[in-house]
């Protein structure tokens, strides 16, 4: 037989891990760069951007929207690689199942 109490131990437990997996995530980054390191962005394990570097040559004024397409894809690939650690981690708390809402 289930023992309701039991079982909200073990959710309020899970929850009480995953609150420290996501404040340590927080902690955790990762970078990506593109147009070959010419601008690279900085992502936390939250999917939160906490920096964009440009290099003095990548910045070309007559050349704006070339500029833009490298944030973007740099900022892109940073949050790919986010949310990637963020998975990770969180499948390390699930055992590896897929819980819905979670990832």
């Amino acid at each position: 037989m289930f023992d309701l109490r039991q079982i909200q131990k073990m959710q309020k437990e899970l929850q009480e891990r995953m609150e420290r997996v996501r404040e340590e995530l927080k902690q955790k980054t990762v970078e990506a760069s593109s147009g070959g390191g010419m601008v690279s962005a900085v992502a936390n394990g939250a999917q939160e951007i906490v920096a964009v570097k440009i290099k003095k040559d990548a910045v070309d004024p007559d050349d704006i929207e070339m500029l833009e397409d490298l944030v973007v894809a740099a900022v892109n690939l940073a949050l790919e690689k986010s949310r990637a650690l963020h998975e990770e981690e969180l499948s390390k708390l699930t055992g590896g199942l897929k819980i819905p809402g979670l990832f």
